[in-house]
């Protein structure tokens, strides 16, 4: 197995992308630590009725000591950590619309879980990284800023910064020899996603249609490019943004 002896972190790995993140990565040898505001235990759980190594833990990424307690009990339970992937973030749960609807309090919850969240993440991480000069991050961005989708515009700044800082952090970290990237999917059927109609009505068939693979993605698709990015095949790759989401953008 790929990443046996190694240890992922997942945040919002409880359900929908994130889960079937973690699943891969448990499958490929790692011991998974599943970070999430509800369902941690319950996802780790299933995890380790399967045969793997799992810890469930309830974390909110935009609250620095909620990361910095997910990274010391990550090297309690599992004595390191290897893999970093920052999925958690809202989606789902937003309203498409104009704009000018956008509340400033909307605005910066957006920023607090999507862009904070990672920082604060990766700031828990990178000492144990650093001392070991080793590590994948790989971060979830979005195909949508690389597209200008509207409707969304708090979500798609926040996925557009989520690049950036994977380009700028790769530089600072690759003397450590750690390695962040960016997976960028398109518009996925998870399970949040299948939870709110709006989102389903407004984006999926304009989706569909752009796409030169012309089919729903679910988050299986994106299991594959996670478990490279994640391995030693994907070493000598840093700072760069992998799209899968079926040929609709190309970079």
């Amino acid at each position: 197995m790929r990443l046996a002896g190694r240890c992922a972190v997942v945040t919002g790995g409880a359900s929908g992308i994130g889960n079937a993140l973690a699943r891969r990565l448990a499958e490929d040898g790692a011991a998974v630590l599943i970070a999430d505001l509800r369902g941690a235990e319950r996802a780790a759980g299933e995890l380790a009725q399967s045969g793997h190594r799992a810890l469930g833990v309830t974390v909110d990424v935009s609250i620095e000591a909620d990361a910095q307690r997910m990274a010391a009990q990550a090297l309690r339970a599992f004595g390191r950590i290897d893999i970093l992937v920052n999925n958690a973030a809202l989606f789902s749960t937003l309203e498409p619309g104009p704009f000018e609807s956008i509340t400033p309090e909307a605005w910066k919850r957006v920023m607090e879980v999507n862009t904070l969240g990672p920082f604060n993440c990766v700031k828990a991480v990178a000492p144990e990284m650093k001392a070991r000069r080793s590590g994948r991050i790989v971060n979830l961005a979005s195909g949508a800023p690389l597209k200008g989708v509207p409707g969304m515009l708090h979500y798609v700044t926040s996925k557009g910064a989520v690049i950036a800082f994977t380009r700028a952090l790769a530089r600072e970290l690759g003397p450590y020899n750690i390695t962040v990237n960016a997976l960028a999917p398109g518009f996925t059927m998870s399970e949040g996603v299948l939870k709110n109609p709006a989102h389903v009505e407004k984006f999926r068939e304009a989706i569909i249609t752009s796409r030169s693979l012309q089919r729903d993605e679910t988050p299986a698709d994106l299991v594959g490019a996670l478990s490279f990015l994640a391995s030693d095949d994907a070493a000598f790759m840093t700072g760069q943004t992998l799209v899968v989401d079926g040929g609709s953008v190309f970079v």
